[in-house]
């Protein structure tokens, strides 16, 4: 089992060029399946869900490849809908794979879904609104049998603004016959850049970003070549990683406007935070101010993939603070880790109350997710002494060459 091995106190300063967005790429290598044609994804991020994604649209039948500008995706000869098990399980993603599996062939097989175990995650939603547009659909033995040979546009209103219910019915209302209108729809930057890959194939979609989605169902999309948006996950990492550390980035790719939830209370409490046209600088003397309250929501509000991130930074501000997790069931695991460490932390339901200390110490601690490790590895960056990060595999779903990145402005880690 891989680990990251971290000897903390040391300042960051230099220029990182923010990765592609995992949470734009993925759904975008999914929606290729509809595509005549090859897509070529330009930066695409190597990190391990990209992977994960490509092995299943292999077993699909698609030929994969990466060159220099980026990864090719032929789906010429793709045959198979049925989406492995084995692959299904590892990744939370290939549950965006059955709406373009559907438009495609009209019927799909699908394993229930892995990924981070931060909650429920219910793909209620999704199914939900397939069965809207006339999708027929049967759950049995741990599998999702699904028949869309009469799948139809409809007006779907989401119970909630979900990013990937969303983003599967955009992508089975392209294969469907007629309109079909997406209500109470997810906003996220992600959905936005899905719709402008999709109408570059030749779709026709209207209003992501917005809480209603309009789509105009059209078969035969053609291959293209796309470059996806930036990680504002990532991104917001390394802003955080300097909060805790002290020094001065340059966060290169690095879209202001998606970071403003969290770049609004940064730039109160004691950091310069300067947007330029294609990156955020950001620098940090002393030591960073408690935040009366954060509560995670969906898009445009604080995003709950950077809660575990911030409170490793507030676990060694200045006062108090607290932090709502309205998101996601269980996503308060790493925070018996930060304790480890010397955070001074309570969990009160959905509530995190941190007090901060002045240093954190190293020690010995253990990834359960993506973001929680993450957040572990930021507090070993400012910790006193060595911090060891174990089951690191859950962060490189998420970060692509981490510990190199980091190295390259002035930490001092290493995996192993």
């Amino acid at each position: 089992m891989s680990k990251y091995i971290i000897n903390g106190g040391r300042k960051l300063y230099g220029k990182i060029d923010v990765q592609s967005a995992k949470n734009a790429v993925l759904p975008i290598m999914a929606a290729s399946c509809m595509c005549e044609g090859v897509v070529t994804i330009r930066n695409s991020p190597k990190i391990a869900d990209c992977k994960s994604m490509l092995n299943i649209l292999e077993r699909l039948g698609s030929f994969t490849h990466s060159t220099e500008r980026g990864v090719v995706i032929d789906n010429t000869n793709m045959k198979n809908s049925e989406i492995p098990p084995d692959l299904a399980r590892e990744l939370r993603s290939s549950i965006f794979l059955l709406g373009p599996i559907l438009s495609r062939f009209g019927y799909a097989k699908i394993a229930y879904p892995g990924g981070c175990e931060i909650g429920l995650r219910p793909i209620d939603m999704h199914l939900k609104g397939l069965r809207e547009l006339g999708v027929k659909i049967k759950e049995e033995g741990g599998y999702i049998y699904c028949d869309a040979s009469n799948m139809t546009g409809n007006y779907v209103e989401l119970d909630l603004p979900s990013v990937g219910a969303t983003e599967n019915v955009m992508m089975a209302g392209v294969g469907a016959n007629g309109i079909t209108v997406i209500g109470n729809a997810a906003k996220e930057p992600e959905i936005v850049d899905l719709q402008n890959f999709l109408i570059k194939c030749g779709a026709k979609i209207t209003g992501a970003g917005t809480s209603t989605i309009t789509i105009e169902g059209r078969k035969n999309l053609k291959g293209v070549e796309y470059s996806p948006i930036k990680d504002r996950i990532v991104a917001g990492t390394y802003l955080l990683a300097v909060c805790m550390c002290g020094g001065e980035l340059t966060l290169n790719g690095a879209n202001y406007d998606d970071l403003r939830s969290l770049t609004s209370k940064l730039s109160k409490y004691a950091c310069k935070i300067v947007p330029n046209s294609d990156n955020i600088y950001i620098k940090v003397n002393e030591r960073m101010s408690a935040v009366d309250i954060i509560e995670t929501s969906p898009y445009p509000g604080f995003p709950t993939d950077l809660q575990a991130q911030t409170v490793a930074m507030l676990s060694t501000a200045s006062g108090m603070s607290v932090m709502v997790e309205n998101m996601f069931e269980t996503r308060f695991k790493y925070i018996p880790e930060l304790v480890k460490m010397g955070a001074k932390i309570v969990v009160r339901g959905q509530n995190a109350v941190i007090k901060g200390v002045k240093t954190l110490k190293g020690a010995e601690v253990l990834a359960h997710d993506l973001r929680g490790g993450a957040a572990l590895v930021l507090a070993g960056l400012c910790a006193e002494g060595q911090t060891i990060v174990d089951n690191v595999h859950h962060i490189l779903r998420g970060y692509e060459n981490l510990d190199a990145i980091l190295r390259s402005v002035g930490a001092d880690i290493t995996r192993e």
